[in-house]
């Protein structure tokens, strides 16, 4: 993802958040309805659910509410903690040649397609390549599907080795690569 998708995603997952919360906090008489007429500027909405009272709602739609709230609060904190990396830093540009005049980079997308190639190439289906950045050498995480009638362990290791091996003839740092094996192909 690219930054201007994750500032949108960032932002709709606090949109998510932040206006359940205030229409209960005003439903519930936590918060004045003019004080949040003030500040966000929807007063119908405002109105509406500021007109609500407690005695006025029915326990079964306090419980729907309640539930409708519960479950979009744990969705928009599901996209939250989808944007936020924990204990993986995430891979950018790394330089292969830093001689002057000469300095080269590579993009994370280059060393991705790289290391998918080279999964395909020793007979891996359907690879997908995730890359974590350690100083300064990249950690590559790679899911592949398998042949029904292989090997996969052998096929696992032969990757392994082939993405090793295909970085490393391109001066890419590589710490380690995982290779997982996710699906049969038929």
């Amino acid at each position: 993802m690219n930054a201007l998708n994750r500032i949108v995603m960032l932002l709709i997952s606090l949109l998510l958040l932040a206006v359940p919360v205030l229409l209960l906090l005003v439903a519930f008489g936590v918060i004045a309805p003019q004080l949040a007429e003030q500040y966000t500027g929807y007063s119908a909405a405002v109105d509406f659910v500021g007109g609500l009272s407690v005695a006025n709602i029915g326990s079964q739609a306090l419980i729907i509410a309640a539930i409708i709230g519960v479950l979009v609060v744990l969705i928009a904190g599901f996209l939250l903690l989808r944007e936020l990396t924990f204990g993986r830093v995430v891979a950018r540009n790394t330089v292969v040649d830093d001689s002057p005049g000469a300095e080269t980079l590579i993009t994370a997308g280059a060393v991705r397609a790289l290391s998918e190639g080279a999964a395909r190439e020793v007979g891996a289906t359907s690879p997908s390549v995730s890359l974590a950045q350690g100083h300064p050498e990249y950690e590559i995480y790679c899911g592949i599907g398998a042949p029904a009638s292989s090997n996969y362990t052998e096929l696992a290791s032969r990757v392994r080795e082939n993405i090793r091996k295909a970085l490393e003839s391109q001066n890419v740092p590589v710490k380690d690569v995982e290779v997982t094996v996710r699906k049969v192909a038929s």
